[in-house]
């Protein structure tokens, strides 16, 4: 097999084994980089020369059977919104100054220390509140499946990077359906993790970092570095010791509950609602129980978090000089400028959005053992969209499925269910308890295996 083409548990196996050197590994994912990259691109900052310098230090190690860590030689790439020390952190805007940042952010830290390699940061959108690789910054990054169609956002480069297999690990983050949408639209596994479940900086409302890559084992090994403490990270989790080992979930027994209206926004296409309920049933057929969940969230929970957003975002931007504010993506200054017209009172009630938006989970889902829907109403947009709805007054009719989540602090993941008429992939998103998440990639791994015959192959740069 390509070296390209093996998950990170199998590289680490081949590594232990001498089978496979990580500077072979390596210069595979760089092959298939360069094959890809001028096609989808999804990475910036790629840096092969000082990748294999790091394989070559990592190889070393291994024939002296000291591996620093977990993830020695594996090779891996990070969102341009986590801090990598020495480069700068544009988060996607053209309007950034470029500083480069003084240190790693907890996730990179926990990568590197881990014996990682970071050979490249990945694109994504202005300010990454958008669900596209539409970017004033970065190039516009496609969707490996089908180069006329968008990967989603904002982890925009980590799901076409893991599409196209560009090695084994990604990282992306995730404050309203960011990991999960390009997941489901790049049919990729991503791993929204219980909030605080793995420290990050600045930690805010909703965010969380996450991993992307083509199957839950490999997340759930990436969940075992990226969960480690961090006291940078005030609003992190207790540090547990858990067993990331995690093995396909017994599913007969367990109660699931089916949402397939999410109660706002735009309603499944036929395609994602047929296969989602496919999923059901193969639940079923295993054992599982499966009933419908009824749709909680609503319009004025959904505007009103969108309020708040707006909100914030124009705060940030206010503080820009004017020919900084005139480089930032026009869809993205004409909705945090429309905030300029609510009131204070508007947008504390659309923050008030949030706790609703909670409770309302909570208890939806309180009787079920875990949930399934689909990630996203449709299947990948055109490229070029900043959004499915092309509407900057209404630009997150596409997360009523992912968003309360967030809010929620539950986990949720995404994992490949289908593909449309097109080709393109499905999602189901299969969401857990809150601090469930080995639940959630064990319920993953579970369906993997269901599924394991029907897998297509990866996108080919010829044929893509």
């Amino acid at each position: 097999m390509q070296p390209f083409r093996m998950s990170a548990l199998e590289l680490i196996s081949a590594y232990r084994t001498r089978k496979l050197s990580p500077v072979e590994a390596m210069a595979s994912v760089i092959e298939r980089v360069e094959a890809f990259e001028p096609h989808i691109h999804a990475t910036w900052l790629y840096a092969p020369e000082r990748a294999l310098k790091e394989a070559r230090a990592s190889e070393a190690r291994w024939a002296k059977g000291e591996p620093i860590g977990p993830l020695d030689g594996v090779p891996v790439t990070v969102k341009d919104n986590i801090a990598t020390r020495g480069d700068p952190t544009p988060v996607g805007t053209a309007a950034s100054d470029l500083t480069p940042a003084k240190a790693d952010a907890p996730p990179a830290a926990r990568l590197r220390e881990a014996g990682a390699i970071i050979f490249t940061k990945t694109t994504m959108p202005d300010y990454g509140m958008l669900s596209s690789g539409l970017s004033s910054h970065h190039a516009l990054a496609r969707n490996p499946w089908k180069l006329d169609r968008n990967p989603g956002g904002s982890s925009a480069g980590a799901g076409a990077a893991a599409a196209a297999l560009y090695g084994p690990l990604h990282l992306g983050t995730d404050i309203g359906g960011s990991v999960r949408l390009p997941a489901g639209w790049c049919g990729i596994l991503g791993l929204k993790p219980s909030a605080g479940r793995i420290p990050i900086d600045p930690p805010y409302i909703g965010r969380v970092a996450g991993p992307m890559t083509r199957d839950a084992a490999d997340a759930a090994l990436m969940m075992a570095t990226l969960s480690l403490p961090d006291a940078r990270d005030y609003s992190s989790l207790k540090h547990e010791t858990l067993d990331w080992a995690v093995k396909p979930a017994p599913l007969k027994g367990l109660k699931l509950g089916l949402l397939l209206e999410a109660g706002c926004g735009a309603k499944p296409t036929a395609e994602v609602k047929a296969a989602i309920e496919r999923a059901a049933r193969d639940f079923e057929a295993a054992g599982a129980h499966v009933d419908p969940l009824k749709p909680f969230l609503t319009q004025d929970m959904l505007d009103g978090l969108d309020r708040f957003w707006r909100a914030r975002a124009l705060n940030d931007i206010g503080q820009l000089p004017a020919e900084l504010r005139a480089l930032i993506l026009p869809f993205i200054r004409e909705w945090a400028e429309s905030a300029a017209r609510f009131s204070g009172v508007e947008v504390f009630r659309g923050f008030d959005q949030i706790p609703e938006m909670r409770k309302a989970a909570v208890e939806a889902t309180a009787r079920f053992d875990f949930m399934l829907s689909p990630t996203a109403p449709m299947t990948a947009f055109p490229a070029e969209w900043a959004s499915p709805s092309r509407d900057p007054l209404n630009p997150f009719p596409h997360i009523g499925f992912t968003v309360a989540y967030n809010m929620s602090e539950q986990p949720a993941a995404s994992v490949n269910c289908g593909y449309d008429a097109d080709g393109l992939p499905i999602g189901l998103q299969i969401i857990g308890r809150r601090f469930d998440d080995l639940g959630v990639l064990a319920v993953a791994r579970a369906f993997e295996a269901m599924r394991a015959g029907e897998a297509r192959q990866w996108p080919e740069p010829q044929a893509a």
